[in-house]
């Protein structure tokens, strides 16, 4: 571009004419032009090959692991330079190709390694790190064009992953070097798990290697996870016939532990998943039936809370819960089975199903977490198992429950009582014919009352209040209601003992009576004992019922002499002297007192004198002349020796009875319950039930007019709250259509109809 200047008299150039004031002439200025042209630099036409020569030096260099001639501050200006000029594509493309071929050549190299297993990975592993650190170096020398050139283009792979590219590629040309790479790995993992040390930094650096040439899923962790599965699968087929089950399952764990461990050390996070679940499969989800059939019993039954614990959470991993409840229901099943129909053991029935309810307890708790479907399957299998003998549990619940209530807990402290019904209570729920353990409770429960044998009142009141929040309140009226007499007996008593006529008698006679007015419906049902009651009592008696009834008229008293018991005094046994012995007092029942009085006019009575006088029932008279002449304190004597009291027996008052204490309780045979006794209670249960039956029928027939006789059975079933057949059922329609409350339908034999 041209310029023309004009420049003050400071300049080069000359300044322009200016007239004077005077008027004279200057000649006229001169002009100067300037040209300021610039034309584009050229580079030397050998400057891209020269620098790429003296760059190609440098990465041969490195290659060859030689030392680089030049600074790397120099050939780093050469990098920039080239990209500067916009060479910098012919640059990574000069730079890739002398990459791969030294890439070609290494491997090459490894391809024509002899067949040593060790040494090939050994060899692999340090031409990686090789190639690692000699690509570091690289894209130091060449940070200009990694950040510039490469990062302006598309689809331009940064010069770390072109080298893992170009390595990559060969490795896979090399077809034969991958197998044999990832065999050697998996030969060495196979080496570890059988207990030989190997180099874990060795398999470490090659997994890395295959995870940066992102081979590591598709060449090596599936053929590693399928050698794992060939590996256990085999293992889990000898441990588990090899070893007992708490052994294999601590050979699982460490397993598990191992490949957990194994994943830290040099395995990606991805491959755990799919190992532990072939670990799972083999070792465990394979043998979840052999390791309950080989261990699930003894274990349960040596009470091993670790072992099983390890069990429950190791097949809780393959889903093995289902199968875990069947083998603890079906063995929880069979055991208590095995206790409710060992007639030996009958007595001992209900303590044993305590002590199997608590160990399950505790192993529910503490080895299985307190899972709720065991939880499920543990009530489950106590309901069916406490029920394969009917009525026998219910009875023998209701006979542990007096036994506690007479004992006390046997010296148990309140709590400890407390605790204990609390458990049998348990057992009381899984009971179906409640009704059953309420005739027995019931029977129990008066005797503890009227003979005073319940050791706390606190006790009896708890239980009673158990049950009415167990079975609603009717199932307690008359519980409760034989409290309620119990507390108005006392009451009347205190009144009786303040009238006159007790007085006068008691002064007469210079004993004593106390009774216990029970209301009819409240009580169990009391066969009538005879008894020709002697006449010191029948006074007592008669002024008693003289005296309650003026208080309460229209009512009618019924004397049971079979639950009455006294208290006397007598002087027993002859003293060296010839002297009668020391004062006693016995404790004997009512019938016992009735026998020995008979003895104040005699010391020796025959059999047949003593029936007469007493006049009780055969067989209740013979038993209760052996509690006094054939039990461990002989009142009596008598001839002949024997346990067996005949027609022709002779009873003497014992004048050797010499026991030392002044108050002597003489056992009564006949307060402790008989088979036959039992039988009556069972009996009493099943006429209840069939009362409940024709009642439930009724019902039923009266709502709906007319049923089936499929439908009406199924009503029954939701109805009754006791088990009962379907033959039963039939057998009780069948009783009312006799007594005209049904009638089969004429077209339809299986229907029935109800009678208004």
């Amino acid at each position: 571009q041209d310029m023309e200047a004009q420049h003050s008299a400071n300049g080069s150039g000359a300044a322009p004419a200016q007239r004077s004031s005077l008027g004279s002439n200057k000649p006229p200025a001169k002009k100067l032009t300037i040209s300021l042209k610039k034309e584009k630099p050229k580079l030397p036409e050998s400057f891209e090959e020269d620098t790429w020569k003296k760059l190609q030096l440098s990465v041969r260099a490195v290659h060859q692991q030689q030392p680089v001639d030049q600074s790397f501050e120099e050939l780093y200006k050469a990098v920039e330079d080239l990209c500067i000029h916009k060479l910098g594509q012919n640059l990574y493309n000069k730079l890739a190709a002398e990459c791969e071929q030294h890439i070609e050549t290494e491997i090459a190299k490894l391809v024509g390694l002899p067949d040593d297993a060790q040494l090939l990975l050994e060899t692999v592993e340090a031409a990686w790190q090789t190639h690692c650190k000699q690509m570091s170096l690289i894209r130091s020398i060449f940070l200009y064009l990694d950040r510039t050139y490469v990062m302006q283009s598309a689809n331009v792979a940064s010069l770390w992953a072109m080298g893992l590219q170009l390595f990559r590629k060969h490795v896979e040309a090399a077809t034969e070097l991958q197998p044999k790479i990832v065999a050697g790995i998996l030969a060495l993992v196979h080496k570890e798990r059988s207990g030989d040390m190997v180099k874990r930094e060795l398999i470490r650096n090659l997994l890395r290697m295959f995870w940066h040439l992102q081979l590591y899923s598709a060449q090596f962790e599936t053929a590693f996870v399928e050698a794992s599965k060939m590996f256990y699968q085999e293992e889990g087929h000898a441990k588990i016939a090899e070893l007992d089950v708490p052994t294999y399952l601590l050979h699982v764990e460490r397993r598990l532990q191992e490949e957990n461990e194994r994943v830290g050390h040099y395995l990606d996070m991805q491959t755990r998943k799919p190992l532990i679940a072939v670990l799972d499969s083999q070792l465990l989800q394979l043998h979840v039936q052999a390791i309950l059939d080989k261990g699930l019993e003894p274990l349960m039954t040596q009470h091993r809370v670790a072992d099983l614990q390890r069990l429950y959470l190791l097949l809780a991993r393959v889903n093995g819960l289902p199968a875990i409840k069947k083998g603890f229901w079906a063995l929880v099943k069979r055991v208590g089975t095995e206790m409710v129909l060992n007639e030996e053991r009958s007595s001992e029935m209900v303590q044993d199903l305590l002590d199997l309810k608590a160990r399950m307890d505790v192993l529910l708790e503490q080895a299985f977490d307190s899972n709720e479907e065991l939880g499920h399957a543990l009530k489950d299998a106590f309901e069916v198992l406490i029920n394969v003998r009917q009525n026998k549990p219910a009875e023998h619940v209701a006979k542990f429950i007096d036994a506690q209530l007479r004992s006390g807990g046997k010296g148990a402290s309140e709590q400890e009582l407390e605790a204990v019904l609390d458990r049998v209570l348990t057992l009381f729920r899984f009971i179906q014919g409640k009704d059953v353990f309420e005739a027995f409770f019931k029977k129990d429960l008066a005797k503890r009352l009227l003979l005073n044998k319940s050791a706390s009142t606190d006790a009896e009141k708890s239980i009673i209040s158990k049950l009415k929040q167990e079975c609603g309140s009717g199932f307690t009226n008359k519980l409760e209601g034989m409290f309620k007499d119990m507390e108005l007996s006392r009451d009347i008593a205190v009144a009786f003992s303040q009238s006159q006529s007790k007085k006068d008698l008691q002064a007469k006679m210079g004993s004593e009576i106390a009774v216990h007015v029970l209301t009819t419906g409240y009580w169990p049902a009391y066969p009538p004992a005879p008894l020709n009651v002697p006449k010191e009592l029948l006074d007592h008696q008669e002024a008693f019922e003289k005296f309650y009834l003026s208080k309460h008229q229209g009512r009618r008293l019924s004397w049971h002499n079979s639950l009455a018991h006294c208290s006397l005094k007598a002087r027993i046994g002859m003293l060296p002297s010839g002297k009668p012995g020391a004062h006693k007092e016995l404790l004997v029942s009512l019938y016992q007192a009735a026998i020995l009085v008979q003895f104040n006019d005699s010391d020796s009575i025959a059999y047949v004198d003593i029936a007469r006088a007493v006049g009780m029932e055969d067989k209740e008279l013979r038993v209760t002349l052996q509690s006094l002449a054939c039990a461990k304190i002989k009142v009596l004597n008598k001839e002949p020796k024997g346990r067996d009291v005949d027609d022709k027996d002779l009873f003497h008052f014992n004048l050797k009875f010499d026991v030392k204490q002044l108050r002597i309780k003489i056992n009564s045979i006949q307060l402790k319950e008989t088979q036959e006794e039992n039988d009556k209670t069972t009996e009493s249960v099943f006429q209840d039930r069939q009362y409940q039956v024709d009642a439930g029928v009724v019902r039923v027939m009266k709502a709906r007019k007319t049923l089936s006789h499929t439908l009406l059975i199924s009503e029954l079933f939701k109805m009754l709250k006791f088990p009962v057949t379907p033959a039963d059922l039939k057998k009780r329609i069948e009783s009312l259509i006799e007594r005209e409350y049904l009638e089969r339908d004429k077209d339809a034999p299986s229907t029935y109809n109800y009678l208004a």
